[in-house]
């Protein structure tokens, strides 16, 4: 048995949006057929594969894309139905849903409420830094529309963790985008830093390692006065972890990754979502189980060469804790001394956690004393 996660692909890279920076449209280069909608037959195939490959006594289901909900109601409606048959007794399902959140509505949101799905919305902060890279295909703004489904998810107490892309557009502004954030009444955020590659180089809406660094310190600065107890950031969280003296739960800050596998539409698995490609896709449920495919040895590799091929500056580094190099998608420059392997925003990681080292030591402290976390300032 394999406790990987795995991210459902089931509408591939269909996408009712056109982001400046998206890394996943371009993949519908590797596959044949324009329908990206998963089958019902290989649909029922993953359900019941995931659940018997799973030892947990709760299996849970991410379903991502491309975006999800073009799919419609029924699609997941038949989710459900299927989870329910396949599910032994004794055993229990969750479902998460990533989502743009464009199509989201009132009945959309009584169906995740009542099946307590959590929800996934991406958000890049107030409209003028949302709306520079996520429009819609016709070119149109999109950040009214998502504003509006966050309220309408916390009208109908569905658990919604935003994620905020950090490009070059939003890096600069620290304060509006968590006075943003803070004002929606967002109680969990997700920073996620963008680098973008094109024709071989980092693409100008990629924030500079030094910008993300000063963003991260500013927003923690003012969380650690403000916003502990009342707002989960989850970068926040990781770097308090090593600290507090527990494992990494996000598989970008543990020593070794590779347990967040993908499933795409047509039942192919692949070893991580920013690296579905041929040289890194694992096999397929049409022919195999899915627990044979996730136990391979090929993935055990991918996810311990994370640290194998840590450069020195890494290894000797004194926060090295905190990061682990970072996700290896980033990890695309070389060192002085010629090794590669070194992540984009190195030094972004690293003025950050020695600048909220401190500040976590304290907090730490204060949650291993029973007080409460309101009660830190």
């Amino acid at each position: 048995m394999c406790e990987c996660l795995v991210m459902a692909k089931i509408a591939g890279p269909m996408c009712n949006m056109h982001c400046g920076y998206c890394y996943y449209l371009g993949k519908k280069n590797l596959f044949d057929d324009e329908n990206t909608q998963m089958s019902e037959e290989i649909l029922s195939k993953f359900i019941a594969q995931r659940i018997e490959a799973s030892s947990g006594k709760n299996v849970h289901f991410e379903w991502h894309g491309g975006e999800p909900t073009l799919l419609g109601l029924d699609y997941f409606r038949k989710i459900i139905e299927l989870q329910n048959s396949f599910i032994p007794p004794g055993r229990t399902f969750t479902n998460g849903l990533q989502t743009n959140g464009i199509l989201i509505d009132s009945k959309w949101a009584d169906f995740l409420s009542r099946e307590k799905f959590s929800v996934g919305l991406s958000l890049d902060g107030p409209c003028e830094f949302h709306d520079i890279y996520r429009k819609t295909s016709d070119g149109l703004p999109t950040h009214s529309a998502v504003e509006r489904t966050f309220r309408l998810l916390t009208q109908h107490n569905i658990f919604c963790n935003v994620l905020c892309v950090i490009h070059s557009g939003n890096v600069g502004e620290p304060d509006k985008v968590y006075g943003y954030f803070r004002d929606l009444g967002v109680q969990f955020l997700q920073f996620l830093p963008l680098v973008h590659i094109h024709n071989g180089n980092v693409s100008p809406m990629t924030a500079s390692s030094e910008r993300f660094g000063s963003f991260l310190c500013r927003i923690f600065d003012r969380w650690i006065r403000e916003g502990v107890g009342v707002m989960v950031i989850q970068q926040f969280d990781e770097a308090l972890r090593p600290v507090y003296g527990i494992d990494h739960a996000l598989c970008i800050n543990r020593d070794r990754c590779g347990d967040v596998a993908v499933i795409e539409h047509d039942g192919s698995i692949y070893m991580c979502d920013h690296f579905v490609d041929q040289e890194h896709k694992l096999g397929s449920i049409v022919h195999q189980k899915l627990g044979n495919i996730l136990s391979d040895d090929a993935r055990i590799r991918f996810g311990s060469s994370k640290h194998d091929l840590l450069p020195e500056k890494c290894r000797s580094c004194n926060v090295l804790a905190f990061c682990n190099g970072g996700c290896p998608k980033d990890r695309i420059l070389s060192t002085q001394n010629g090794e590669s392997g070194l992540n984009y925003f190195c030094d972004a990681y690293k003025s950050f956690y020695v600048h909220s080292k401190p500040g976590f030591e304290k907090l730490a402290a204060h949650i291993k004393s029973g007080k409460k976390l309101r009660s830190f300032s």
